[in-house]
Formats: structure tokens, sequence, C-alpha cells
């Protein structure tokens, strides 16, 4: 019962249905620039402090952070201007 429901919900209003994937899409790619952030936040700051090397996994995590945080919400900006299509 509840499929027919949603069926009736995406052929009704596929735009909406579209929007709210794109919006679902950015929650994580959001989430991911900001614990980018924050690590190289930490990362900065441990370098003030101890003057010592930095782990090269502490340099390379934010950039596949942002790589991934980036492609999540130009996934969802696609998506978003798809619907804007139909």
């Amino acid at each position: 019962m509840s499929l027919q429901v949603l069926w009736g919900f995406l052929a009704a209003h596929p735009t909406k249905l579209i929007n709210l994937l794109a919006l679902l899409m950015t929650c994580p790619g959001g989430m991911l620039l900001h614990s980018a952030r924050r690590r190289e936040a930490v990362t900065r700051e441990s370098l003030a402090v101890d003057e010592g090397v930095v782990d090269a996994f502490d340099l390379r995590v934010p950039r596949y952070f942002y790589i991934l945080g980036f492609s999540c919400l130009a996934m969802a900006l696609l998506l978003s201007w798809f619907s804007t299509w139909l």
C-alpha cells in the first residue's frame, strides 16, 4: 500500500523528489567539508605547538575530504538543475 502512495507521489511531483534527493546528497558533502576544515585546523595547531614534522596522513586526508565533499555538492547541484528541466 505504501509503495503505491510513493509511486503516486512520484508521478504527481517528480521535481520535488529529485530536489529531495539533491538535498540528501548535500548533507554528507557539507559534513565532509566541515570535517576537513576542523582536521586542518587541528593540524595547524599541532604545528604551532610542537614545531615537529606533520604526518603525511594528516596532510592527505583533508584533501580527500575536500574532493569528496565538493563532488557531493556538485552532484546535488546537477540534480537540482536537472529537476528544473522536468
